[in-house]
């Protein structure tokens, strides 16, 4: 990698966080997001298949902190204020911890210290709520043929997994009036089988219409050459945002093992850097 990355200077900084959905399109959203919000970018990721935002995860044999004790948060805001780029956050996945047991009100509050770190920023927001339609259908076979396979831990009746969930999305819906910050309703029809993860098949029409909401926080907010109709930006063609490498997490634990990778470990062949934590 030839980046010099005591020159680079972004066009801006993404700040995502979630769980599955986010780790399985992680490149798609970036570049959705800097469709709107140009690039390169400085990424600061904090994800993970099952990732929690308020306490300790684990999948399988790796073990992850919570969004909000990651050290995402001390590189957000080691930048000198009016030095740093503008800074534009997507928060997605915030039901992952109903089946972890963690109480409603206990989620909102995890949730909102992020929105406020990152308001502390001058961020841009947009949010996804929790898919509640889907998490409604799903059957009580269903529910406890994918409880048992994803979350085997949980000992919550599909009664209160739903009671939770609407008690989430209905504070969600509070917090986003409160915070004015942009939050985005996810339908069933794109949803897999499963009730939370997004379609495979849909995930860039699905992420694409999420994401446009930047159009408008950018055409308002942005710098004076970023108030354009994004609309009109073209789409780049398939393959050109491609990883030249991978990122790696900063600090994990594998096989009871803590593991680290000096940060950014990920870069984009537009010259983005991913740190993910």
């Amino acid at each position: 990698m030839t980046l010099n990355l005591n020159t680079f200077r972004p066009e801006n900084r993404l700040v995502l966080l979630g769980a599955s959905n986010l780790t399985i399109s992680l490149r798609l959203i970036i570049e959705l997001m800097q469709q709107y919000c140009g690039s390169p970018s400085e990424v600061l990721v904090a994800a993970g298949h099952g990732r929690s935002y308020g306490q300790g995860s684990r999948v399988l044999m790796r073990e992850l902190p919570g969004i909000i004790q990651s050290g995402m948060w001390r590189q957000l805001h080691s930048a000198e204020t009016g030095a740093e780029p503008v800074t534009y956050a997507f928060l997605t996945d915030i039901g992952n911890d109903i089946p972890y047991q963690a109480a409603p009100e206990e989620i909102l509050n995890w949730v909102s210290w992020c929105v406020a770190q990152l308001q502390r920023r001058g961020a841009r927001i947009v949010m996804t709520n929790l898919p509640i339609a889907s998490i409604e259908a799903l059957s009580e076979r269903r529910f406890n043929l994918l409880r048992s396979i994803m979350f085997s831990s949980c000992r919550l009746s599909r009664i209160e997994v739903i009671e939770r969930a609407w008690r989430v999305h209905q504070g969600l819906i509070q917090m986003a009036e409160r915070r004015q910050l942009v939050l985005r309703e996810v339908e069933a029809d794109w949803m897999s089988f499963d009730g939370i993860h997004i379609a495979y098949w849909k995930r860039r029409a699905f992420y694409r219409q999420i994401l446009r909401a930047f159009e408008q926080v950018t055409r308002c907010d942005g710098p004076p050459e970023r108030r354009t109709n994004a609309s009109a930006v073209a789409e780049p063609a398939g393959g050109v945002l491609s990883w030249q490498k991978r990122p790696r997490f900063a600090v994990h634990r594998m096989f009871g093992r803590i593991k680290r990778a000096p940060q950014p470990s990920g870069f984009l062949n537009d010259q983005t850097t991913v740190a993910l934590y």
